[in-house]
C-alpha cells in the first residue's frame, strides 16, 4: 500500500502549528514541520531577519531537492504523513513533487496574519506573509489535480469536529476524535525555532474558540493588508465552511 503523502500550505502566523498537533493525535498520521525551512534561509533575498536562523540551517537539510527525495518520499513509520510547509518556502526548487502528493492550502485573514507577525519579525514584505503566493499555489495545485482543500483558519476554530471532518472525507481519511485534543507543553514534533514562534500554542491543548479582534495596524502594514485581502478573498471562496 503506497504511503500517503500530504503537504499543509499555510500562510505564516496561522494556526499552522494547531493543525499539525491535531494531525499527530492519529495513530496513523506522522508530521514533519516544516521541512523546507533551512533551504528557504539560504535561498531568500528577504531581508527580514529569522530567530534562530543559523540553529535552523546547521541543524536541517539545506538542500530542497533533498528533503523532496530524503523526506517528503522518505520512509516514514506510519501509512501517512503530514509536512507543515509555509507557502513562501517554495522558491529556487522544482515544484514537480507537489503531483504527487495530496496537498491541502491553509489559509487566515491577511490582517490577523500580519498583526501577529510584525509581533516577531517587523516589516514584513507580501513574500513575507506569503497569501500571494497561496493564490498561484492554488492555482497550480488544481491544475494537477492535487488540490483536495483550502482550510480557513477562522472557519476552523468556530467548528473544529465539523472542519476536520469535512476535511478527512476530502482525504480519505476516517475522522479521529484524538485530532481534537492535545497535550500542552512542546512536542517532540516541534522544529528547533519552535521557542521563539510556538509560545501560545504550547498552552493549548486543543483548538482555542474564535474571538474577534480588534486589530489596528502601523499604516505601512495596513496597506500590506489591503494589498492581500483580494488574494486571501479568492482562496476563502473555495475554504470548507462551518456553517
Amino acid at each position: 500500500m503506497l504511503m500517503q503523502r500530504i503537504n499543509a500550505w499555510s500562510s505564516p502566523r496561522n494556526i499552522s502549528t494547531a493543525f499539525m498537533y491535531a494531525f499527530a493525535q492519529r495513530e496513523d498520521m506522522s508530521v514533519v514541520d516544516e521541512p523546507l525551512y533551512a533551504h528557504y534561509l539560504v535561498k531568500t533575498k528577504s531581508l527580514v531577519h529569522h530567530p534562530a536562523t543559523q540553529e535552523v540551517i546547521t541543524t536541517q537539510e539545506n538542500d530542497g531537492e533533498k528533503v523532496i527525495q530524503d523526506v517528503i518520499f522518505g520512509d516514514h513509520p506510519t501509512p501517512a504523513v503530514l509536512f507543515k510547509q509555509m507557502t513562501h518556502h517554495l522558491i529556487d526548487i522544482s515544484t514537480d513533487f507537489l503531483a504527487k502528493t495530496d496537498n491541502i492550502l491553509l489559509i487566515r485573514d491577511p490582517r490577523y496574519i500580519i498583526n501577529s507577525y510584525i509581533k516577531v519579525i517587523p516589516n514584513p514584505t507580501i513574500s513575507d506573509i506569503g497569501v500571494k503566493d497561496q493564490l498561484s499555489l492554488f492555482k497550480q495545485l488544481k491544475a494537477v489535480g492535487t488540490l483536495k482543500a483550502v482550510v480557513d483558519s477562522k472557519e476552523l476554530l468556530l467548528d473544529p469536529e465539523k472542519v476536520l471532518r469535512q476535511l478527512c472525507a476530502k482525504l480519505d481519511l476516517a475522522f479521529d476524535a484524538s485530532m481534537l485534543q492535545w497535550t500542552a507543553g512542546p512536542r517532540p514534533e516541534d522544529g528547533v525555532w519552535a521557542k521563539h514562534w510556538y509560545a501560545n500554542v504550547h498552552k493549548s491543548t486543543g483548538f482555542q474558540p474564535y474571538t474577534p479582534q480588534k486589530i489596528s495596524l502601523p499604516p505601512a502594514m495596513e496597506k500590506l493588508a489591503e494589498e492581500c485581502m483580494p488574494y486571501y478573498e479568492k482562496l476563502f471562496d473555495y475554504a470548507i465552511k462551518a456553517n
